[in-house]
């Protein structure tokens, strides 16, 4: 994993942002991307996705439902101590 990926990662989260908030989408759910077959860190991917979510709204202030969708447990355990 290099800085690039990150910030490729990053970039996904905020373009479907984007793109959803254009066309008026009150909620959208997300998957642990990268971590599967990419094999990209599930805790430093989740980091990323949570880190690029918040700016997003913040700078924006876009009312959008994020919705962290997992299928690990240890998914489950990462997002809800990075969302607390």
């Amino acid at each position: 994993m290099t800085k690039e990926h990150e910030n490729l990662l990053a970039s996904c989260y905020k373009s479907c942002l984007e793109i959803a908030d254009k066309n008026g989408v009150d909620s959208i759910a997300f998957c642990c991307i990268s971590t599967g077959v990419f094999m990209f860190p599930n805790d430093r991917a989740a980091e990323i996705a949570v880190q690029t979510v918040k700016e997003y709204k913040e700078k924006t202030n876009s009312s959008i439902k994020v919705i962290f969708n997992v299928f690990k447990d240890l998914d489950e355990e990462i997002y809800r101590e990075l969302l607390r």
